[in-house]
């Protein structure tokens, strides 16, 4: 299974009064490895924005605290693409702490949509086409 990976810090606006991380905050950390692979794999948010008939709202959003992260701590984010179906596809992300630990997983559910409309659609052959060869690559990528 491939897996796109992304390094970050836990910032001070990430956590609680108690400088840990504010479990919701999880999701920031995978939305931004999310817009990242996006990137990678040739459908970044501008150029979708800009040039594209569809819009990929997220349907579904859950996150899982596992452990606690604590300001400065290094963490990875990693991404797999869990399923791809018509018009919609999920995506898992592991967080880890610097020595591997599973700290927390998010995973979410995006829908294919028509932007002007905002009726579902299958999801668009070349956006299809670029999650199927990352999903069915060996890669583990580390940008």
């Amino acid at each position: 299974m491939s897996t796109f990976v992304v390094h970050s810090t836990v910032r001070l606006q990430h956590t609680d009064a108690a400088g840990i991380l504010f479990f919701a905050n999880q999701l920031i950390f995978a939305h931004e490895a999310y817009e990242k692979f996006m990137e990678h794999i040739g459908h970044s948010f501008a150029s979708i924005f800009d040039s594209s008939d569809y819009i990929i709202p997220i349907v579904h959003a859950e996150a899982d605290y596992l452990g606690p992260l604590r300001v400065g701590d290094a963490i990875t984010v990693e991404l797999t693409i869990e399923n791809i179906g018509n018009s919609s596809f999920v995506i898992a992300y592991y967080i880890r702490a610097v020595d591997g630990t599973e700290v927390g997983k998010c995973r979410t559910v995006h829908v294919t949509a028509d932007r002007n409309s905002q009726s579902k659609i299958p999801i668009p052959a070349s956006l299809r086409n670029a999650l199927e060869r990352f999903r069915e690559s060996s890669a583990h990528v580390d940008p």
